[in-house]
């Protein structure tokens, strides 16, 4: 994969995220409040890592980095937006794998 990819695939998450973030703020009214913080979250982590994701062509092994990333944004960020819109918290498995790829992605920078 080309690493200019990575600004497609940033541009693309960056679009799910800016309205991730409008309808968190706009349109999602859980019943229990502590969903609309779960979904604050999991969107600012998805923006954080999209911003990240544009940096991915600069690293030395930019498919590297941008695969983490990319699978830490579905993976814990993803996870967040579906147990805040179905307020089930037994659904959060998937969120710590994203957590270790965001780690990982940042780690595979020192290298």
């Amino acid at each position: 994969m080309a690493s200019c990819i990575w600004h497609k695939v940033a541009a693309l998450s960056g679009v799910a995220a800016i309205a991730a973030g409008t309808y968190g703020s706009h349109g999602f009214k859980p019943k229990d409040p502590v969903y609309k913080t779960v979904w604050q979250t999991g969107n600012l982590y998805h923006l954080v890592h999209t911003s990240a994701l544009l940096a991915a062509p600069l690293t030395k092994r930019p498919n590297l980095f941008g695969s983490l990333l990319s699978f830490g944004i579905v993976a814990f960020s993803g996870t967040l937006y579906v147990v805040a819109l179905t307020e089930d918290r037994k659904l959060n498995k998937p969120a710590p794998f994203g957590g270790m790829a965001f780690i990982a992605a940042w780690a595979s920078l020192l290298f």
